[in-house]
């Protein structure tokens, strides 16, 4: 019989710990999937150092990880759409509220998954390529589609013109090249924020124009390159994005909607265990300011706000959407391209702990994947 392991988090603010896991159950809708790579997000080493603020849920020892890709080892009652052998790429939800599941959390080697959660993909693509994928579309799924943020058409093939146009500040990370691409599919024009460096790189997944976030004029010119289109609202990537996002769709006309997937303070200096509590004191004075004068700033120019959670998809329409309708067929035909690129961190459990300080240093255009 095979035997699991994971990379555990023990209590807040630890160190991961590489030991032995219960081998995950498949219950109805759910399979079970050995896992050959993942990825690494940034919010793995935020709540493994600041869990209790942004996740005061979670029961611990707990499993981390988002993104997993592998073969299908077993599954439930109810599934229909996977069998075994098939590989496929997840979203591992056991950190989400209502799961909260170890057995759902991506770094081990049997992981459970939701079918609704989970595509196939072809054998053309490899599962490096595929482990970059789950929580960036899954995240800018939530910031396109759903009711409460831009509500935008799903997409279609071939898609439908809609005449209107969406921002993506912050183009080239996982969330903005997942969105870019998504907007296109679904019949949208797109204009784009990133360095120059990715410019080209954006206009590959589908923008039209990318503009560098950097510019001191970049807002003036935003709105400018906005002049006769109808904006369908924008989606703000990055620490400090959302207040630039607020004022070009304030001088826009058409959906005046910001759909904010980053806070507006970077966490990664946030140490892993001593320091924790001054490096709070110093850093929280600076979100709840930043967030004050965004809502203000939102409010005075009659644009609306919210914040995205990634994994809310999990609970509504958009998930099945993504990954059981979307995902398969365009995957297949090449419609959308598993952006951005992994940058290949290690092999094993054991290479997680390094591959997490590699993605909280930074990393351009790329996702940080470890094979196992």
């Amino acid at each position: 019989m095979p035997t699991n392991q994971a990379m555990w988090l023990p209590a807040k603010g630890a160190r991961l710990q590489l030991a032995a896991a219960p081998m995950p159950i498949a219950g109805p809708g759910q399979i079970v999937v050995r896992a050959a790579a993942i990825a690494i997000n940034p919010v793995d080493w935020i709540v493994q150092r600041m869990g209790g603020l942004g996740f005061p849920w979670l029961r611990y020892p707990m499993v981390l990880g988002w993104d997993v890709v592998g073969e299908v080892t077993a599954i439930g009652e109810d599934v229909t759409q996977i069998a075994v052998g098939d590989r496929v790429v997840g979203l591992a939800v056991g950190q989400d509220k209502a799961v909260n599941d170890s057995a759902e959390g991506g770094f081990q080697h049997y992981v459970r998954l939701r079918e609704s959660m989970t595509a196939p993909i072809p054998p053309t693509l490899s599962w490096e390529q595929a482990a970059v994928l789950p929580l960036g579309i899954a995240t800018a799924a939530c910031a396109l589609f759903q009711k409460q943020h831009l509500a935008l058409a799903h997409p279609s093939a071939p898609p439908s013109p809609i005449g209107k146009t969406v921002l993506i500040w912050g183009a080239s990370t996982s969330v903005g090249s997942n969105a870019v691409q998504l907007a296109v599919a679904a019949g949208y024009e797109v204009i784009a924020t990133a360095s120059p460096r990715n410019h080209a790189f954006v206009q590959q997944l589908g923008a039209e124009a990318v503009y560098d976030y950097r510019s001191p004029t970049v807002v003036r010119d935003l709105v400018e390159a906005m002049n006769g289109r109808e904006l369908a609202g924008a989606v703000a990537i990055g620490a400090g994005s959302a207040l630039p996002c607020v004022a070009v769709a304030g001088g826009c006309a058409g959906d005046k909607a910001v759909a904010m997937v980053s806070p507006p303070v970077s966490f990664d200096q946030a140490p892993l265990s001593k320091g924790r509590t001054t490096y709070l004191l110093r850093t929280m004075p600076r979100v709840v300011v930043g967030m004050l004068a965004t809502i203000l700033r939102a409010r005075g120019r009659g644009v609306r706000t919210g914040f995205v959670n990634g994994v809310t998809l999990l609970h509504d329409e958009v998930g099945p959407m993504i990954f059981n309708e979307f995902l398969p067929a365009a995957l297949t035909s090449g419609r959308l391209r598993p952006a951005p690129n992994p940058q290949i961190a290690g092999h094993g459990l054991s290479a997680i702990p390094d591959a997490l300080d590699r993605q909280r240093r930074g990393v351009s255009n790329g996702k940080i994947v470890v094979t196992l």
